[in-house]
């Protein structure tokens, strides 16, 4: 099951394509209704995704990775979301993949790199990064969470919200204030290991959708780092942000695509199969009509979407760039997600099916990595300035 009409997709990413879809068939389609009734995907997925090559694949070969492309980060995005599990891809090829390793890759010394790269790509270790707290979401500059030097490193102490993976993580990236009187200047990165004294994982978060992929609060009291746990420059934090996010968000533009795509298939079979009043329901003027409404706007994006991802894998994807992919994506993604929902009627509200699932999943989209009128924000900056 490849994307539609894809001018990136070569024999490599098609080969490769068959794996991924082979392991969805095999490891999570057939638990991943138990995982999203338990609210819970064991820790054993993330080895079987390390061991099936899918984890941190855009990484140096010299730390773990497949030292491939982003092309091939985008095809496992596309393809978990395209079949309707991608509360996986969220925490594992999306946080853990894309946003921690890259961070280590982009910012880290060479130890650091040696100690945690390798054990991420295998699933030994699994990664998560920690930026929202309970008085500050897209305005990171007013966080409150300290790092105050003291002999030999750093002790750290806060609280974040809404972290991914945070419940299964053995690091995190923690953003911190250094410098209280600098504002955005004064931020800084710190990598936390799990079995450090003082941090503590507070409860597993109740949420609306994505239920099997696990966000959390996490406490830290006076936690100690050493030195070398300074991931980048002191006081560099913030802008190392603002540099990953163009990659953060298009994997979620990626994934909102994707799912758009998934919920056109499964809604086309539905109704080619459903009838009322003596036909199919697409035989009806306001089915075929409304589906081809949105198979026009999915299929429109795409072509952005996927210039997107060629700009990204030749380094060349700026910020508003990415901030439109990831608005437009996102804010469709719901409109698809009510439209699909509605053609399959009172079946549509129950969730044992799959369109009622993609219905609760794409509510968060438009909320993190940067809500949609955050991103309006960046993309009318960079249209005026």
């Amino acid at each position: 099951m490849l994307p539609f009409y894809c001018g990136w997709i070569n024999e490599d990413l098609r080969i490769f394509s068959q794996s991924v879809n082979k392991f969805i068939d095999q490891e999570v389609e057939p638990c991943y209704g138990e995982w999203e009734r338990n609210k819970w995907v064991p820790r054993k997925l993330w080895n079987k995704l390390g061991k099936a090559g899918l984890l941190c694949v855009d990484i140096p070969e010299e730390y773990g990775g497949a030292g491939v492309g982003f092309k091939f980060v985008a095809l496992i995005v596309d393809i978990f979301s395209r079949r309707g599990v991608g509360a996986i891809s969220v925490g594992a090829m999306g946080v853990h993949g894309s946003i921690v390793a890259h961070y280590i890759v982009n910012m880290g010394t060479g130890d650091q790199k040696k100690n945690y790269l390798p054990k991420m790509a295998l699933g030994e270790y699994v990664g998560a990064i920690a930026m929202t707290e309970p008085g500050a979401g897209s305005d990171l500059k007013n966080i409150k969470t300290s790092a105050k030097k003291t002999d030999g490193g750093y002790l750290i102490n806060g609280s974040k919200i809404f972290i991914s993976n945070g419940q299964h993580c053995d690091i995190v990236i923690v953003a911190c204030k250094t410098d209280p009187a600098a504002g955005a200047r004064g931020i800084s990165l710190f990598i936390v290991e799990a079995t450090a004294k003082g941090f503590v994982r507070g409860a597993k978060l109740e949420k609306l959708g994505l239920h099997c992929q696990d966000t959390s609060e996490l406490f830290f009291e006076d936690v100690f780092v050493a030195d070398d746990a300074l991931l980048g420059p002191l006081d560099g934090g913030f802008i190392a942000m603002m540099q990953e996010l163009p990659r953060e968000r298009l994997v979620l533009a990626v994934g909102a695509q994707a799912a758009c795509e998934g919920m056109l298939e499964i809604t086309l079979d539905y109704v080619r199969e459903r009838n009322a009043f003596g036909q199919r329901i697409a035989d009806f003027q306001n089915t075929r009509f409304k589906l081809a409404d949105l198979a026009t706007r999915v299929r429109v994006q795409k072509a952005f979407v996927d210039q997107c991802i060629l700009l990204q894998a030749e380094g060349r994807l700026d910020t508003a760039t990415a901030s439109m992919a990831k608005l437009h994506t996102t804010e469709l993604q719901g409109i698809v997600a009510d439209e699909c929902l509605q053609l399959f009627g009172g079946y549509g509200y129950m969730t044992e099916y799959r369109i009622a699932r993609e219905y609760a999943d794409a509510r968060a989209q438009r909320i993190y990595g940067g809500t949609s009128e955050i991103m309006k924000e960046i993309i009318s900056r960079e249209l005026i300035k």
